[in-house]
């Protein structure tokens, strides 16, 4: 475990949530047409004053997004106050030395705006193609993490100027994807916040965090609490309808090798993972949920099959401008 890893306090301050913040997640780009599109949502995104953006990283399938950091650096160039994440950047898959390079470059040119999620992966059939060992994934991780940390604080130590040389310092904040016990003690082990992904439901949350908590270095300090989730806010029954049904559909026939977790989530009602609803009932869920779990940061998975995307992003903006508002003023106090 790296010795510069920042307190609770200070890990607040780092990533920017003094107060719970909003965040958007979006999916790959394919296509021109896509690419427009993505690049609306980000400027939605900044004109929102939202806190961050979130890619993943996915090979294999469609709509998935297989290189993260690059598509980041392209948001990062038209931009200017947002901060740019990865949920899951996959590290068994890389030669860490690469990696190091990369996410410092970002790093640099995002002006210290990156936060990293870190994934080992978990379909068989992706890692197989990468030459990875299932078996082997969370060793490989955490012989990755060990030698990028070992880079930056090598080349961040020097005097000169150096291409691995983060802005942030030590390095930009990491976070941990996981589903089950084993990635969520892998995460506590070198005291990283662990990212809730939108599949896992609000219960299965609820003890995740608190295993993690138990297994961190000090179970009593306060641990951030990053939570992704599918957020549909419409007036509209046909809207809302739609919505149900997408959200119903669209992991039909792709279940294939997930892990248990993940399927049990995926046969939980939809209303134990995702908020769909009228303003006044996504607000009195989320303050609920956010009582419950001290949400510090909501990434907002807003596009869905069913719906198209002035809809989807009209349905974004009450989200940020009157649902998010009410949500944070219950946790302030006011």
């Amino acid at each position: 475990m790296s010795s510069l890893e920042p307190t609770a306090h200070e890990s607040r301050k780092t990533w920017g949530l003094e107060h719970p913040e909003l965040g958007l997640s979006l999916g790959g780009t394919h296509g021109p047409d896509q690419a427009r599109a993505h690049r609306s949502w980000v400027e939605l995104a900044e004109s929102l004053d939202l806190h961050s953006l979130w890619l993943p990283e996915m090979h294999f399938q469609p709509g998935v997004c297989p290189a993260p950091l690059m598509e980041l650096a392209g948001y990062a160039a038209t931009t200017r106050r947002i901060r740019l994440g990865t949920t899951s950047l996959l590290l068994p898959l890389h030669p860490p030395e690469k990696l190091a390079a990369e996410i410092a470059t970002l790093d640099q040119l995002s002006e210290g705006r990156l936060l990293i999620g870190l994934g080992r992966g978990f379909q068989k059939p992706m890692l197989e193609a990468f030459g990875v060992p299932p078996a082997e994934k969370r060793d490989r991780f955490d012989d990755a993490l060990d030698r990028i940390l070992a880079l930056w604080a090598e080349h961040n130590g020097r005097r000169e100027r150096s291409p691995l040389r983060t802005h942030q310092r030590p390095h930009p904040p990491l976070a941990v994807a996981a589903f089950g016990p084993k990635g969520l003690a892998q995460a506590a082990r070198r005291d990283l916040p662990y990212l809730a992904s939108p599949v896992e439901t609000f219960d299965q949350i609820a003890s995740n965090l608190a295993r993690h908590r138990s297994l961190l270095p000090d179970p009593g300090k306060p641990a951030l609490s990053l939570i992704m989730r599918t957020i549909f806010v419409s007036e509209d029954d046909a809207e809302l309808s739609a919505a149900r049904e997408s959200l119903m559909s669209e992991m039909s026939g792709r279940r294939k090798g997930m892990p248990a977790s993940v399927n049990q989530a995926l046969d939980a009602p939809l209303e134990a993972r995702a908020v769909v609803g009228r303003p006044e009932e996504v607000i009195e869920r989320l303050i609920q949920e956010r009582r419950r779990l001290g949400i510090d940061l909501l990434v907002a998975r807003p596009q869905l099959a069913r719906i198209d995307r002035e809809t989807a992003e009209r349905s974004f903006v009450r989200l940020a401008r009157e649902v998010w508002p009410a949500v944070r003023a219950d946790a302030m106090g006011r």
